[in-house]
């Protein structure tokens, strides 16, 4: 039976990609957003992999992709404080947009209703990642958020999810964990000895040969979990 249910934070209950598309656009308003917006994405999937790698430190995965767009941009190559300048007006547009996702408030308040323990793990800054949790409305929710960054190990190592567990006093068969990226996730997860749930919202056909749950919605999560 699952007694706790730990859930990614970015592109599961907030939406970062709105987020950070509203802010990019705003950052470079005279770029085409049709190239800008997924160029920005690419070069944030990077940045955020080689720094949960350990390559980068938190300010410079920011630095590496502002460099890197300017460059591409044919902007020249800037320096930190070019870099930092262009960043800070990024970095607040970018705050200003975090919003939930319509269907994360309603189902952590059933799973909550039923007695369900509630956190999260996620790869990145602790004390930005917990700023998130709270600019959202979610702090009293998911009292518990393991980050990368304290954790010590970073999705989708078993260490992360353990650790998650244990803080909410659950073992990991009892709990679920839910995310949208198959392989951080999803599978992360049920390879530490969860069940993994892939939160797929891209709308695309289920793969063939699925090892986890797919939902596309969290409105479905709770009967997958009673079922």
């Amino acid at each position: 039976m699952i007694t706790a249910v730990l859930f990614d934070l970015d592109g599961t209950l907030l939406d970062h990609e709105g987020a950070s598309r509203e802010a990019i656009v705003a950052t470079f308003p005279d770029v085409d957003p049709a190239w800008l917006v997924p160029r920005w994405a690419e070069l944030t999937d990077e940045a955020v992999d080689r720094y949960v790698a350990g390559e980068l430190t938190f300010i410079g995965q920011r630095r590496f992709r502002m460099v890197a767009l300017a460059r591409e941009l044919g902007l020249g190559d800037w320096d930190d404080a070019r870099a930092d300048a262009r960043l800070s007006g990024y970095v607040a547009r970018y705050k200003a947009a975090w919003r939930p996702f319509p269907d994360a408030e309603p189902v952590l308040d059933l799973l909550a209703a039923r007695g369900l323990r509630l956190g999260v793990v996620t790869n990145g800054d602790a004390a930005q990642q917990r700023s998130k949790v709270e600019r959202i409305g979610f702090a009293d929710r998911l009292p518990v958020v393991v980050a990368s960054s304290e954790a010590g190990s970073a999705k989708p190592a078993a260490g992360i999810f353990l650790t998650a567990c244990a803080a909410l006093g659950a073992e990991p068969h009892a709990a679920a964990y839910v995310g949208d990226r198959l392989v951080t996730d999803a599978q992360g997860a049920a390879a530490a000895g969860l069940t993994g749930v892939w939160l797929d919202r891209s709308g695309a056909p289920e793969p063939s040969a699925l090892d986890v749950p797919r939902i596309t919605t969290l409105d479905a999560l709770p009967p997958l979990l009673t079922g």
